[in-house]
């Protein structure tokens, strides 16, 4: 490949790593398969010499690992509490909203959502807070596990790159 056409190649490969950990945190964006895309993007710049078919497949088993357990946190944090269907789509929306509230906004209003959801549901406040603070939490936790992986392979990528 020509040096030009390398340089913005790599300079995709940022982009695409930096908005990916932005999407780990924001709701709206496919954070941790855009870090994989990424270093999949930089794996073949190297013509895969450096980074390898086993690297990649750690590294797309961590990004399955990370979709799932979002998923599954988020679930088990709303179910834990016996929410209903509208708190977890009350949370989801409180996300999107989130989203255009900074920091503050995608801590407060999946929370506000969940609540509005279940209260919806089972018109029970007491209920409705317990429900609201779990898928929270779950969420949050959620967060916290898809960033977590998301380094992870950042640094087995690393390692992989300057140790091989």
């Amino acid at each position: 490949m020509e040096g030009n056409i390398v340089y913005l190649l790599w300079a995709l490969v940022g982009l695409l790593v930096i908005v990916g950990l932005a999407g780990t945190i924001l709701p709206a964006l496919p954070g941790v398969p855009l870090v994989f895309g990424g270093l999949l993007l930089a794996a073949y710049i190297g013509n895969f010499e450096i980074i390898g078919w086993k690297t990649l497949t750690i590294l797309g088993v961590l990004t399955a690992l990370a979709m799932v357990a979002d998923f599954v946190a988020t679930l088990l944090g709303a179910k834990r509490a016996g929410a209903s269907r509208l708190a977890l789509v009350g949370a989801a929306i409180g996300s999107i909203v989130g989203v255009f509230s900074g920091l503050w906004g995608l801590l407060v209003f999946p929370f506000i959502g969940a609540v509005a959801g279940e209260y919806i549901a089972r018109q029970k406040l007491d209920q409705a807070s317990r429900v609201g603070f779990a898928t929270w939490l779950g969420m949050m936790l959620g967060v916290l596990a898809k960033l977590a992986i998301a380094l992870t392979m950042i640094g087995v990528f690393i390692a992989v790159y300057l140790f091989k």
